[in-house]
């Protein structure tokens, strides 16, 4: 997150109004909701953890590996491996 001076972008008589409610200070003005993306939608980072997320849940159902076996597996902790096998989500 950058800051910029209000003063370089903003009119002044928008300033002065925004100075009733609060001088001197730092306000964080969010995107519109139209713009936000969630973390990792753009990049694919999202999509790569929930795949492998669900590859971990299918191993443990089935048997096939123990949670300490998937820890080192996946080169994660075990309470990692923990919240993603006993989570309810996806």
């Amino acid at each position: 997150m950058k800051y910029t001076n209000a003063k370089k972008i903003l009119p002044e008589k928008l300033i002065m109004e925004i100075q009733q409610y609060v001088q001197g200070e730092t306000i964080y003005i969010p995107k519109q909701e139209k713009e936000f993306h969630h973390w990792g939608s753009l990049s694919g980072g999202r999509q790569w953890l929930d795949h492998r997320n669900a590859a971990i849940k299918e191993a443990f159902k089935n048997n096939h590996n123990s949670i300490e076996q998937l820890a080192k597996d996946y080169f994660l902790s075990v309470e990692t491996i923990k919240r993603i096998v006993y989570s309810g989500n996806k």
